[in-house]
């Protein structure tokens, strides 16, 4: 057990287990913010921030795990980028399919919406 210990502190002077910790401290933070919106709101919401944060902690988990030649957590993190990617141009397609409609579209500079990083299926709200 102490061994263990020891080589477990030892591991902590690697900058790669830092960054390997960053990483997964970024892919936390989109259940976090899931989480908060949702309380906000009162009800259950996947905000815009939720694609961007799994997208950016999935990468650095990806480069952390190339890093640390881990083939395992690579091939977990990289095909999951390509589903986070997908939503998000699914999102920003919205917003052109309304400007093509003719439909009003709530933009960076005028709503609240992106302030807070908040999304919501199209007719949900009021």
């Amino acid at each position: 057990m102490i061994d263990y210990l020891r080589q477990l502190l030892s591991e902590l002077r690697d900058p790669w287990v830092w960054f390997g910790l960053g990483a997964q401290g970024l892919f936390f933070m989109r259940f976090f913010w899931q989480w908060v919106v949702s309380e906000r709101r009162k009800q259950s919401t996947i905000p815009l921030a939720f694609w961007y944060l799994s997208l950016g902690g999935a990468l650095s988990t990806f480069v952390y795990a190339a890093g640390r030649r881990d083939p395992a957590i690579m091939l977990g993190q990289l095909p999951a980028c390509f589903f986070y990617i997908r939503n998000l141009m699914l999102i920003h397609g919205q917003v052109v399919r309304r400007r093509r409609a003719g439909l009003p579209v709530t933009t960076p500079s005028t709503s609240k919406v992106w302030e807070t990083g908040e999304t919501t299926v199209q007719g949900s709200r009021p």
